[in-house]
């Protein structure tokens, strides 16, 4: 990229930043999705961890979208957002539609001075509560109170433990009783193993990475997006250079082929009117090419979506990969 014009963090490292929050999340018991997006905002890389949760990678999306183009933590600019008056908020949210969750726990992704891009997590037991039955060492850092959400986040960035949600030491208490007054420094920065129990986790971004190697050979860069039958994104990823776009329509394609269960190319001959289709539903559909139903033992069990290029060729790379992997 020339300089002078905005980056986006590669996907190269964008995985790593998602692995290390999901080792640390499976060594603390956490289940949940964690979102990449670069400093433009384009989406770059999401996973969700098995058993992760529906809606915790588009909550994770949001609050990545907010700190990278704000260009703070996602906790300030709630905090801004709560000093405007009403008009001004939903004027900040009209004018801008990734912003559907604006919750804490989003983290600007820096390059020196620079932000390259942001980082959240969400899920289903990933948030700023402590789980029960939880070690309590696991969840202090520096011997301050570190809730889950947020350590996940600082110790993926590397960065020093600073609470995004408000006070750690009050949800502490009612968890767990007060804070001890001569705690130990605890555990939770501590190395955390690479996650070994995760796949389905595994299995998305196996398929997700023989997509874009299939693309790369057909000299194409695309976006890609493996969803669960439900139409909830399991992994999500685009390719470095590819068309920002592609990261919707991978997703929306993908979600129409697994919850109707048919390629997304052959929605429109099956019930016509697609606008008014998609209007029933709650998540987006697109009826062209591009998505297909992953089957096992004759049940669909998810889909697949590729974007970013002509529709047509996004139908043959997915074919294509589902014809060879299992």
């Amino acid at each position: 990229m020339a300089e002078g014009h905005t980056r986006d963090i590669s996907l190269r490292q964008a995985r790593v930043l998602v692995q290390k929050a999901i080792d640390k999340a499976e060594q603390l018991g956490l289940r949940g999705g964690i979102a990449v997006v670069g400093g433009s905002g384009a989406l770059v890389t999401t996973s969700r961890m098995d058993r992760g949760g529906a809606g915790g990678m588009a909550r994770a999306r949001s609050k990545a979208w907010i700190s990278a183009t704000q260009q703070v933590p996602s906790a300030e600019h709630l905090k801004r957002m709560n000093f405007v008056s009403p008009p001004v908020e939903q004027g900040f949210k009209t004018a801008s539609p990734e912003a559907l969750f604006p919750g804490a726990g989003g983290m600007p992704i820096f390059d020196g001075a620079e932000v390259i891009g942001g980082i959240a997590a969400s899920g289903a037991t990933v948030s700023p509560f402590f789980p029960a039955g939880i070690a309590q060492q696991n969840m202090i850092a520096d011997g301050q109170p570190a809730n889950p959400e947020d350590l996940l986040i600082h110790y993926a960035l590397g960065l020093p433990y600073v609470g995004q949600h408000g006070d750690d030491f009050a949800r502490w208490a009612s968890s767990f009783g007060e804070f001890p007054a001569n705690p130990p420094a605890g555990l939770g920065m501590a190395p955390a193993p690479p996650a070994s129990h995760q796949p389905e986790h595994d299995w998305a971004v196996a398929l997700s990475d023989e997509l874009m190697a299939e693309a790369d050979a057909r000299g194409l860069r695309v976006a890609v997006a493996i969803v669960d039958h439900r139409g909830d994104p399991i992994q999500q990823d685009a390719m470095d250079g590819a068309a920002t776009a592609g990261a919707f329509v991978s997703l929306a394609v993908a979600a129409a082929a697994a919850t109707f269960q048919l390629p997304s190319a052959d929605l429109a001959a099956r019930y016509g009117s697609l606008a008014e289709l998609a209007s029933t539903l709650p998540y987006r559909i697109l009826g062209v090419a591009g998505g297909e139903p992953i089957r096992q033992d004759g049940a669909v069990i998810g889909g697949v979506g590729v974007g970013g290029v002509e529709p047509a060729l996004a139908a043959e790379i997915a074919l294509a990969v589902l014809a060879r992997v299992p």
